[in-house]
């Protein structure tokens, strides 16, 4: 007897490819994260101005041919500055998350899968950071310590250790009760072979999304600090600090392009990295059915 096709299974396989379909947004997102991240990687070879330089002529020059986005009030061109500060926004927003990855991910595993005494203390750390607020947490470190770029990005590496810890502890608990792991204990695998080989690749999956979204969120923490006068100190620039050099009101009213420019490349780069992290997490989201 031949199998028959039926409508509804037609639309069942369509539905689920489309599913699995990242979708050209995913793909536009991703190519301006990787321009971005170029363009500041690249930026000392880079055929652009001194962003430190003050021009002799009239300051706050709006966007021309000379100067793609203007200059600021010392006459410093906008569009090197935006390019020089990705790399410090950027540095951060890697560093910062990596921290959160490699410690959080790490006590999140371990927590998950041995669970009992050690899941109770490593949970109870995570709930503590959690409790406790993260800006004022955020202004104790950096304003304790030399406000360099490994200390801001440390600083927000610690305050994404807890919600990256609790979705690894999350993930583990599921995988370490499916069967691929309870075989390997079967036939007598170590801990630390079942965590590295079975456990990790599965849990870095969800972690990866989780990735994006935390970077995002700290490059916007970083402009935050900035703000405040606590990102990373010297002639170091950030799009935080050239946000902050033009968002006096008088700028804002009458030469915008001095904080508009900055802000619109965190927007861009921000909802890149949340969009990218989304798509990520949603096609590898499985469903599975029973039979």
């Amino acid at each position: 007897m031949s199998a028959t096709i039926t409508p509804d299974a037609i639309d069942d396989e369509v539905a689920g490819a489309v599913q699995k379909t990242l979708g050209i947004a995913f793909w536009v997102a991703i190519a301006w994260i990787v321009i971005i991240s170029l363009a500041a990687l690249l930026a000392p070879v880079l055929p652009i101005k001194d962003p430190h330089a003050i021009a002799t002529g009239p300051p706050r020059v709006g966007p021309s041919m000379d100067n793609l986005f203007g200059t600021d009030a010392l006459g410093r061109d906008v569009f090197s500055r935006t390019i020089w500060g990705a790399r410090i926004s950027l540095a951060v927003g890697f560093l910062g998350i990596f921290l959160g990855v490699v410690v959080g991910g790490a006590l999140g595993i371990v927590a998950g899968y041995f669970k009992g005494k050690i899941d109770q203390v490593v949970s109870f750390g995570f709930f503590t950071l959690l409790s406790f607020p993260a800006l004022v947490l955020a202004l104790l470190i950096t304003a304790s310590l030399n406000r360099s770029l490994l200390t801001v990005a440390m600083t927000l590496g610690i305050l994404g250790i807890a919600p990256i810890g609790r979705l690894a502890r999350a993930s583990t608990l599921v995988f370490a009760e499916r069967e691929f792991v309870q075989a390997s204990r079967v036939i007598g695998a170590k801990n630390g072979r079942i965590i590295i080989r079975e456990l990790l690749p599965n849990v870095l999956i969800p972690m990866g999304a989780l990735t994006l979204l935390g970077m995002g969120i700290s490059i916007v923490a970083e402009g935050s600090l900035a703000f405040l006068g606590l990102s990373v100190e010297g002639e170091a620039i950030s799009w935080g600090k050239s946000i902050v050099d033009g968002s006096q009101t008088r700028d804002l009213d009458n030469n915008p392009h001095v904080a508009m420019f900055p802000i619109f490349a965190m927007f861009l780069t921000v909802m890149a990295l949340n969009f990218a992290g989304d798509r990520i997490r949603e096609y590898t989201d499985v469903k599975e059915t029973a039979f």
